[in-house]
């Protein structure tokens, strides 16, 4: 199995659907810090926070707290979180209105 540099590799190659949730978020962060690559800084914040469930509506300052994550990124993630929630809703408005 190739080993990949950056999650943005696998996902081509292999589609999104084979990445972990850490490599997912991994992407969204795109680059670590000094010692600390994304994948590490994603893992720790799936560990502190449980899921994508438990991200979610969790204040920003939440994750300002964890070394490697800036205003830059964590907006990213706040973004992707708002993005797929309008996708839930648009889904289950359109589930209803049948």
């Amino acid at each position: 199995m190739k080993k990949w540099t950056h999650p943005g590799g696998k996902l081509r190659e292999m589609g999104s659907e084979s990445l972990t949730d850490a490599e997912l978020l991994a992407i969204l962060i795109s680059t670590g810090v000094k010692g600390k690559p994304a994948e590490d800084v994603a893992k720790e914040i799936l560990d502190r926070f449980g899921s994508f469930k438990g991200m979610a509506n969790q204040p920003l300052e939440k994750f300002l707290e964890i070394k490697g994550l800036g205003d830059v990124k964590v907006i990213r993630i706040a973004a992707a979180f708002e993005i797929a929630r309008r996708i839930v809703n648009q889904v289950l408005k359109e589930k209803n209105d049948v």
